[in-house]
């Protein structure tokens, strides 16, 4: 692989795996199994028709529950011990052949970049999931399988494109996700409030004089 090629792979895999593992697996196991792609050789075992058959079940699995509300939270929280280490060991795949030391960079920087789109994704549907309706929800999940098949694909095709993706992707995570904390916070809050039993008291406002009741005398 070139250069550009390799880095877009490494870095490709790690934030994929971050939003959606097993479609990331199964698609670059489905391209090595094809042969529509070569993988690197610690890569290759994602063509295994073990591994193909136990990512595309999970992937089916993972479609459905994250177009549910709260389902999808829930799945996103027990991921998070998933997709990251998961992210950095794929990264540290694909660098293929080169030195142990060159291996582990890939896999502290994938790591960080899984856990990066992880915690982006996981919070925006965490805020997504207080509307009432579930078709923000749907549209969201649809538009971050197609995100990972997409972006994967361009990695592996236009990988300069790719990259310049994802450093705008850096970046908007960067902006976006102080904004997600603090919405989180807003209602964890708002959550605590409610089952406490505190609600706002309105705060009643006077006139200039109070009325006694009694009529003036003349």
């Amino acid at each position: 692989m070139e250069i550009a090629q390799t880095i877009a792979l490494t870095m490709g895999v790690a934030w994929a795996s971050g939003i959606n593992l097993y479609a990331a697996i199964f698609m670059l196991g489905a391209l090595g199994a094809t042969g529509h792609t070569t993988l690197p050789t610690d890569l290759q075992v994602l063509s295994d028709p073990l591994v193909l058959m136990a990512s595309g079940f999970m992937y089916c699995v993972e479609f459905f529950a994250d177009k549910i509300p709260g389902v999808d939270t829930a799945w996103d929280g027990i991921h998070t011990f998933i997709r990251i280490p998961a992210g950095a060991m794929l990264a540290a795949g694909a660098v293929g052949d080169v030195s142990l030391a060159t291996e582990i960079a890939a896999g502290l920087v994938g790591g960080g970049l899984a856990m990066g789109s992880h915690f982006t994704k996981a919070g925006g549907r965490a805020l997504i999931n207080t509307s009432p309706e579930p078709f923000s929800n749907w549209t969201a999940s649809i538009s971050e399988d197609v995100a990972v098949f997409g972006g994967l694909w361009a990695a592996l095709n236009y990988p300069w494109v790719f990259l310049g993706l994802l450093a705008a992707f850096i970046l908007l995570a960067i902006w976006l996700l102080p904004k997600i904390i603090r919405g989180i916070g807003r209602v964890l809050r708002a959550i605590g409030r409610f089952f406490s039993g505190q609600r706002d008291v309105p705060v009643a406002v006077s006139g200039p004089a109070e009325s006694t009741g009694s009529s003036p005398k003349t």
